[in-house]
């Protein structure tokens, strides 16, 4: 599935992964290829992901944290949706 992460300043991400882990305002869920459409509202907490072939522009490299092939970024807030094995993170 295609992952677009958005912050106020410019797209950070833009890239195939394979499983998306969020924090929604009824706690953490996790999103997989082929899930059902949702929008939700994200908390402050972290994005993870994860896949085979993540690229992220050099530029924006500092912002996230890779453990072990798990790729992670703090968020104050924003908001989330998937649809069409699209997620799209509007993060702050």
């Amino acid at each position: 599935m295609i992952l677009e992460i958005v912050s106020p300043e410019a797209t950070l991400l833009k890239t195939d992964v394979d499983l998306i882990s969020v924090p929604g305002i009824n706690g953490e869920f996790q999103m997989l290829n082929n899930h059902a459409p949702i929008v939700s509202l994200l908390v402050n907490g972290v994005v993870k992901f994860k896949g085979e072939n993540i690229t992220i522009e050099e530029q924006f490299e500092s912002k996230f944290s890779n453990n072990k092939g798990e790729y992670s970024l703090p968020i104050k807030s924003g908001t989330i949706e998937m649809k069409e094995n699209k997620v799209i993170i509007l993060a702050d």
